[in-house]
Protein backbone atom coordinates (compact mmCIF):
# COMPACT_ATOMS: atom_id res chain seq x y z
CA UNK A 1 0.00 0.00 0.00
CA UNK A 2 1.78 3.61 -1.12
CA UNK A 3 1.48 6.92 1.04
CA UNK A 4 -0.92 8.12 -0.89
CA UNK A 5 -3.55 5.26 -0.08
CA UNK A 6 -2.76 5.76 3.53
CA UNK A 7 -2.65 9.28 4.00
CA UNK A 8 -4.03 11.41 1.16
CA UNK A 9 -2.93 14.70 3.04
CA UNK A 10 0.14 15.40 5.30
CA UNK A 11 -1.41 16.64 8.32
CA UNK A 12 1.66 17.21 10.52
CA UNK A 13 0.30 17.81 14.31
CA UNK A 14 2.80 20.91 15.35
CA UNK A 15 3.29 20.71 19.14
CA UNK A 16 5.28 23.47 21.46
CA UNK A 17 6.17 21.56 24.74
CA UNK A 18 7.54 23.85 27.51
CA UNK A 19 9.60 22.51 30.65
CA UNK A 20 9.11 23.22 34.02
CA UNK A 21 9.24 20.55 36.63
CA UNK A 22 7.42 18.31 34.44
CA UNK A 23 7.19 18.51 30.31
CA UNK A 24 3.79 20.08 29.10
CA UNK A 25 2.52 21.16 26.21
CA UNK A 26 1.68 24.51 25.86
CA UNK A 27 0.42 25.06 22.50
CA UNK A 28 -0.83 22.63 19.83
CA UNK A 29 -1.85 22.53 15.76
CA UNK A 30 -4.79 22.08 15.46
CA UNK A 31 -5.88 23.67 18.56
CA UNK A 32 -8.66 20.41 18.16
CA UNK A 33 -5.90 17.78 18.42
CA UNK A 34 -7.22 16.50 21.86
CA UNK A 35 -5.06 12.75 21.95
CA UNK A 36 -4.86 12.01 25.45
CA UNK A 37 -2.55 9.28 24.84
CA UNK A 38 -0.41 10.62 22.55
CA UNK A 39 0.05 14.33 24.17
CA UNK A 40 1.89 13.37 27.70
CA UNK A 41 4.09 10.79 25.64
CA UNK A 42 5.28 13.40 23.75
CA UNK A 43 5.89 15.62 26.77
CA UNK A 44 8.47 13.44 27.93
CA UNK A 45 9.86 12.39 24.35
CA UNK A 46 10.63 16.44 23.86
CA UNK A 47 12.69 16.44 27.03
CA UNK A 48 14.39 13.23 27.17
CA UNK A 49 16.87 13.87 29.42
CA UNK A 50 16.60 15.01 33.53
CA UNK A 51 16.15 18.76 34.27
CA UNK A 52 19.49 18.86 36.55
CA UNK A 53 21.45 17.39 33.29
CA UNK A 54 20.46 20.45 31.15
CA UNK A 55 22.93 22.22 29.02
CA UNK A 56 23.58 25.33 26.75
CA UNK A 57 24.91 22.78 24.14
CA UNK A 58 21.45 21.56 23.85
CA UNK A 59 19.82 24.92 22.47
CA UNK A 60 18.74 24.93 19.02
CA UNK A 61 19.67 21.17 18.63
CA UNK A 62 17.23 19.06 16.01
CA UNK A 63 16.76 15.21 16.91
CA UNK A 64 13.96 12.78 16.20
CA UNK A 65 12.07 10.22 18.59
CA UNK A 66 9.75 7.57 16.93
CA UNK A 67 6.64 6.30 18.68
CA UNK A 68 4.79 2.63 17.37
CA UNK A 69 1.56 1.84 17.47
CA UNK A 70 0.32 -1.88 18.20
CA UNK A 71 0.02 -2.15 14.60
CA UNK A 72 4.40 -1.98 14.09
CA UNK A 73 2.84 1.74 12.25
CA UNK A 74 5.91 4.32 13.56
CA UNK A 75 5.10 8.01 13.64
CA UNK A 76 7.61 9.94 14.04
CA UNK A 77 8.28 13.37 16.15
CA UNK A 78 10.10 15.98 14.73
CA UNK A 79 12.00 18.14 17.48
CA UNK A 80 13.92 21.38 18.13
CA UNK A 81 14.92 22.99 21.37
CA UNK A 82 14.89 26.08 22.00
CA UNK A 83 14.97 29.22 24.27
CA UNK A 84 17.27 27.83 26.58
CA UNK A 85 16.15 24.00 25.99
CA UNK A 86 12.90 25.04 28.25
CA UNK A 87 10.84 24.69 25.01
CA UNK A 88 10.74 22.25 22.13
CA UNK A 89 8.91 22.68 19.25
CA UNK A 90 7.81 19.28 17.59
CA UNK A 91 6.68 17.95 14.67
CA UNK A 92 4.57 14.75 14.60
CA UNK A 93 4.07 13.01 10.97
CA UNK A 94 4.33 9.33 9.50
CA UNK A 95 6.42 10.56 6.73
CA UNK A 96 10.23 10.11 7.51
CA UNK A 97 11.31 13.41 6.19
CA UNK A 98 13.84 14.93 8.09
CA UNK A 99 15.70 17.35 6.14
CA UNK A 100 12.54 18.74 5.59
CA UNK A 101 10.58 18.84 8.70
CA UNK A 102 14.23 20.15 9.92
CA UNK A 103 13.87 23.14 7.97
CA UNK A 104 10.37 23.51 8.58
CA UNK A 105 10.90 23.68 12.69
CA UNK A 106 13.88 26.29 12.15
CA UNK A 107 11.58 27.91 10.43
CA UNK A 108 8.73 28.27 12.76
CA UNK A 109 11.30 29.11 15.56
CA UNK A 110 12.24 32.00 13.73
CA UNK A 111 8.74 32.90 13.50
CA UNK A 112 8.18 32.48 17.17
CA UNK A 113 11.10 34.14 18.08
CA UNK A 114 10.35 37.57 15.98
CA UNK A 115 6.41 37.34 17.36
CA UNK A 116 5.48 36.61 13.45
CA UNK A 117 2.70 34.73 14.61
CA UNK A 118 0.29 35.22 11.71
CA UNK A 119 3.45 33.86 9.28
CA UNK A 120 3.76 30.82 11.37
CA UNK A 121 0.11 29.83 11.32
CA UNK A 122 0.02 30.34 7.84
CA UNK A 123 2.84 28.12 7.33
CA UNK A 124 1.17 25.49 9.21
CA UNK A 125 -2.38 25.58 7.49
CA UNK A 126 -0.69 25.02 4.35
CA UNK A 127 1.62 22.63 5.81
CA UNK A 128 -1.30 20.31 7.25
CA UNK A 129 -3.82 21.12 4.09
CA UNK A 130 -0.90 19.85 1.73
CA UNK A 131 -1.89 16.65 -0.30
CA UNK A 132 1.01 14.23 -0.53
CA UNK A 133 3.49 15.31 -3.51
CA UNK A 134 5.22 12.88 -5.84
CA UNK A 135 9.01 12.13 -4.35
CA UNK A 136 11.51 14.57 -5.40
CA UNK A 137 8.76 17.02 -6.50
CA UNK A 138 9.60 20.78 -5.50
CA UNK A 139 6.90 22.60 -2.67
CA UNK A 140 6.86 26.23 -2.46
CA UNK A 141 4.62 26.72 0.98
CA UNK A 142 5.50 30.41 1.48
CA UNK A 143 7.65 33.16 -0.21
CA UNK A 144 10.73 32.01 2.14
CA UNK A 145 9.75 28.12 2.78
CA UNK A 146 10.10 25.25 0.71
CA UNK A 147 11.23 22.08 0.16
CA UNK A 148 12.15 19.48 -2.15
CA UNK A 149 9.93 15.88 -1.07
CA UNK A 150 12.59 13.01 -1.01
CA UNK A 151 12.54 9.91 -2.90
CA UNK A 152 12.60 7.30 0.13
CA UNK A 153 12.75 4.78 -2.61
CA UNK A 154 16.26 5.18 -2.97
CA UNK A 155 19.43 4.58 -1.30
CA UNK A 156 20.13 7.56 0.81
CA UNK A 157 23.77 9.69 0.10
CA UNK A 158 25.95 11.51 1.75
CA UNK A 159 25.65 14.78 1.82
CA UNK A 160 21.92 14.95 1.11
CA UNK A 161 20.76 12.44 3.82
CA UNK A 162 21.62 14.66 6.90
CA UNK A 163 21.27 11.36 9.20
CA UNK A 164 24.06 9.72 7.34
CA UNK A 165 26.49 12.79 6.91
CA UNK A 166 26.48 12.95 10.85
CA UNK A 167 26.96 8.97 11.32
CA UNK A 168 29.93 8.78 9.29
CA UNK A 169 31.50 11.81 10.71
CA UNK A 170 30.85 10.69 14.51
CA UNK A 171 31.41 7.06 13.90
CA UNK A 172 34.62 5.22 12.87
CA UNK A 173 34.34 2.32 10.09
CA UNK A 174 35.38 -0.24 12.83
CA UNK A 175 32.78 1.00 15.09
CA UNK A 176 30.24 1.03 11.96
CA UNK A 177 31.05 -2.12 10.75
CA UNK A 178 30.27 -3.98 14.29
CA UNK A 179 27.12 -2.09 14.36
CA UNK A 180 26.19 -3.24 10.96
CA UNK A 181 26.70 -7.23 12.23
CA UNK A 182 24.76 -6.67 15.25
CA UNK A 183 21.56 -5.37 13.24
CA UNK A 184 21.95 -8.26 10.58
CA UNK A 185 21.85 -10.64 14.06
CA UNK A 186 19.16 -8.68 15.19
CA UNK A 187 20.73 -8.27 18.62
CA UNK A 188 19.62 -5.85 21.46
CA UNK A 189 21.61 -2.16 20.41
CA UNK A 190 22.10 0.63 23.14
CA UNK A 191 23.55 3.79 21.38
CA UNK A 192 24.70 6.49 24.01
CA UNK A 193 25.97 9.73 23.06
CA UNK A 194 26.16 13.42 24.91
CA UNK A 195 24.47 15.17 21.78
CA UNK A 196 20.55 14.43 21.15
CA UNK A 197 21.06 15.31 17.69
CA UNK A 198 23.71 12.93 17.21
CA UNK A 199 22.42 10.30 18.75
CA UNK A 200 19.50 9.88 16.52
CA UNK A 201 21.03 10.85 13.29
CA UNK A 202 23.14 7.72 13.93
CA UNK A 203 20.28 5.56 14.87
CA UNK A 204 18.89 6.73 12.18
CA UNK A 205 21.94 6.74 9.47
CA UNK A 206 22.58 3.20 10.53
CA UNK A 207 19.11 1.66 10.36
CA UNK A 208 18.99 3.22 6.56
CA UNK A 209 21.96 1.17 5.64
CA UNK A 210 19.77 -2.30 5.75
CA UNK A 211 18.16 -0.54 3.19
CA UNK A 212 16.19 -2.25 1.34
CA UNK A 213 16.19 -4.17 4.35
CA UNK A 214 14.45 -2.58 7.64
CA UNK A 215 14.64 -3.00 11.39
CA UNK A 216 10.90 -4.75 12.62
CA UNK A 217 12.07 -4.91 16.29
CA UNK A 218 11.59 -2.65 19.26
CA UNK A 219 13.11 0.60 17.75
CA UNK A 220 13.86 3.48 20.14
CA UNK A 221 16.17 6.29 18.94
CA UNK A 222 15.42 8.53 21.71
CA UNK A 223 14.65 7.09 25.41
CA UNK A 224 13.63 9.03 27.85
CA UNK A 225 13.81 8.35 31.53
CA UNK A 226 10.45 6.81 32.33
CA UNK A 227 12.03 3.97 29.84
CA UNK A 228 15.25 3.06 31.41
CA UNK A 229 14.10 -0.29 31.95
CA UNK A 230 13.92 -1.13 28.48
CA UNK A 231 17.59 -1.62 29.36
CA UNK A 232 17.58 -4.00 32.10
Amino acid sequence: MGLKAMFKRLKPINIICQLFTDPEVRKRFPEDYSDQEILPTVAKFCFPFYVDSLTVGQVGQNFTFVLTDIDSKQRFGFCRLSSGAKTCFCILSYLPWFEVFYKLLNILADYTVKGQDNQRCELLQTLYKLPIPEPASSVHLSVHSYFTVPDTRELPSIPENRNLTEYFVAVDVNNMLHLYASMLYERRILICCSKLSTLTACVHGSASLLYPMYWQHVYIPVLPPHLLDYCW
